[in-house]
């Protein structure tokens, strides 16, 4: 005998979901509904400023955990912070000062190239920290929600401290050398403002390009050998482009205003006596504040731009 099984009714399939503008429509309203936003959407400029700003206790930390850690390996531990470029400007000092003659007409050439090397390796370290700001700290960046500016800041924040550390060995050797004290010692404040301003506006667009091209973290260092070459760290560019020069005319005011020889040059001329106002180029503070606005204001919305890429992929 058969039996007759009833079959099951039949099931009602689910609507299909309506694609298009009017569901990203729906969805979007429901997010708002629920005070729900997009994980890790760039803010608007003013609200990331006041986001950084909230930052600036953790910037300052991070930075000087970073210079304390620098050196901890090292058995002479903080005193590499000043024997770094001590030995730079003394190996500058015999292969340009002594083998190419190149203080030839400079008065206080130690002074004059220490203090070269010093500011030049502000910038330096700098745009070389600023390159791997994002790319070697990407575990950082994925694990905590925090505004990414805040890295290339406080590494530049970090180079800054570096330098005022050797900054003390600068004033004793100016003073072993015979440069006394001066007045004009303070105009090194507002210069080194507007260097570490143009410094970290830099450093920012470096981030941004590090971040998405690794390898530039490799050829940095020639960019950067090149850049050093033409900005009178180790020569006097007065000298080198004076009347007797074979360089075209427009050589000299192309090289007296590059940003690193500005900021050089007005450190010199803060500190060295015999560095007088008739070496620095003209308008020499707008030109120190005019790098500064243009690095440091388009390199901070440079880097804001892609704030919600970082990290990805």
């Amino acid at each position: 005998m058969s039996q007759v099984l009833d079959p099951p009714p039949p099931t009602r399939a689910a609507p299909t979901p309506t694609p298009g503008p009017e569901r990203d429509h729906d969805l979007a309203a429901l997010a708002a509904r629920h005070g729900l936003s997009v994980s890790g959407a760039r803010p608007s400029l003013p609200a990331y400023v006041r986001q950084l700003w909230a930052r600036r206790h953790f910037i300052g930390a991070f930075s000087t955990a970073k210079l304390t850690a620098q050196y901890s390996q090292a058995k002479l531990g903080q005193v590499w912070q000043v024997m770094t470029p001590l030995l730079n400007a003394a190996v500058y000092y015999f292969i340009f000062g002594m083998l190419m003659n190149t203080s030839r007409g400079v008065a206080d050439f130690v002074p004059f190239l220490v203090t070269g090397v010093f500011v030049w390796t502000f910038t330096q370290s700098s745009l070389m920290a600023g390159t791997r700001a994002i790319s070697g700290n990407l575990g950082l960046v994925r694990a905590l929600h925090f505004p990414r500016a805040a890295l290339p800041v406080s590494f530049c924040l970090q180079q800054l401290q570096q330098l005022l550390f050797s900054m003390g060995a600068l004033v004793v050797i100016l003073l072993a050398f015979g440069v006394p004290p001066a007045p004009s010692w303070v105009l090194a404040v507002p210069a080194l403002t507007l260097q570490f301003v143009f410094n970290t506006g830099l450093a920012m667009v470096m981030a941004r390009v590090g971040a998405k091209i690794p390898d530039m973290a490799q050829l940095m260092p020639f960019l950067l050998r090149t850049w050093m070459y033409a900005s009178g760290v180790m020569f006097s560019i007065q000298h080198v482009t004076g009347p007797d020069s074979d360089l075209p005319s427009w050589v000299g005011p192309l090289l007296q205003a590059n940003p690193a020889a500005v900021y050089i040059d007005l450190m010199r001329f803060a500190l060295i006596d015999s560095f007088g106002g008739g070496m620095l180029p003209d308008h020499v503070w707008a030109l120190a504040l005019g790098w500064a606005l243009v690095a440091g204001i388009g390199g901070f919305i440079y880097f804001w731009k892609a704030e919600e890429t970082y990290g990805r992929g």
